[in-house]
């Protein structure tokens, strides 16, 4: 999920080269190349908000950008994923074959961007991840993490068969190193049944040390999913909220290229938010990524 939303070292890179709406602002290391820019990363894995989207595995994404001088903003980005059909089980037994297909994240943004005093930048908008799928089942009974139901595999959050799709609104406030956001589900929020409300809670810092085109970046962020009765056996009940921090740097190489490196780690429950061969999709781990901005 890149996204204003400086949630990930991806994001924090590609603010070093554009006004993206997905990041908080950074020093500009080149004139503005015009309302439309155009971006591509390649990154050890996909981590949003602390969670691996990829299971662990290296990611590709890209988008497009355009912001006109009034401070209206549209755009679009892209990634592959595997959380969800991970969340499935073989389509039978012996099977190498998910039985759920979702491997592409599309998200659609459009907002507001202006500076209303020397320094201080407000950005608020909406944003909508799309995912599409095949096969996703529907089912009204919840079977806790990691269970069979009638020979299908669930996970935590798509315990239901809920849709992924979600729509977020959100509102920045950035000054000086800092930023702060603020994000609101309008709707479920990325599967997890009965979570409409669900909330992220995201202070952000970067600092451009003034070395060789070197900038410190920091991070911790709350989400909160609303409390929700999913199942009458408590031990299954599992814990959407967590909170999530990052500590890393970027490099700019000029020519719109940029490098991150960083570390990435949440306090995630296990029974919520794992992958197929059932590791914690929020443990900490090292992150890089390359970032090409056009």
């Amino acid at each position: 999920m890149k996204k204003i939303i400086a949630i990930s070292a991806i994001a924090a890179a590609a603010s070093l080269l554009t006004g993206n709406v997905m990041a908080e602002d950074a020093p500009a290391v080149a004139p503005d190349p015009g309302p439309v820019t155009a971006n591509v990363t390649l990154a050890s894995q996909y981590r949003y908000r602390g969670i691996s989207q990829t299971n662990s595995l290296p990611a590709i994404q890209g988008g497009f950008d355009y912001a006109h001088e009034s401070g209206f903003y549209i755009g679009n980005w892209n990634s592959n994923i595997s959380w969800i059909s991970d969340g499935y089980g073989p389509t039978s037994a012996g099977s190498s074959t998910n039985s759920v297909s979702a491997p592409i994240e599309m998200d659609f943004y459009g907002g507001y961007k202006t500076e209303v005093t020397e320094g201080l930048t407000l950005d608020g908008g909406v944003l909508q991840y799309y995912y599409a799928n095949k096969n996703l089942p529907t089912s009204t009974t919840y079977t806790g993490g990691g269970t069979t139901y009638s020979g299908t595999f669930y996970s935590g959050r798509q315990g239901v068969g809920q849709s992924p799709n979600t729509t977020e609104a959100y509102i920045a406030a950035t000054y000086g190193i800092a930023m702060i956001k603020y994000s609101y589900a309008l709707t479920n929020l990325f599967g997890i049944d009965n979570s409409k409300g669900a909330q992220y809670f995201d202070l952000s810092l970067n600092y451009d040390t003034g070395f060789e085109g070197i900038t410190l970046n920091g991070h911790i962020g709350y989400q909160y999913v609303p409390s929700t009765t999913l199942t009458s056996n408590t031990a299954l009940e599992p814990n959407f909220s967590y909170t999530d921090w990052k500590i890393g740097l970027t490099k700019d190489f000029g020519h719109g290229l940029a490098g991150a490196i960083a570390y990435i780690g949440t306090n995630a429950s296990n029974n919520a938010y794992y992958s197929n061969t059932f590791d914690n999709t929020g443990k900490g781990t090292a992150f890089v990524s390359l970032t090409k901005t056009f």
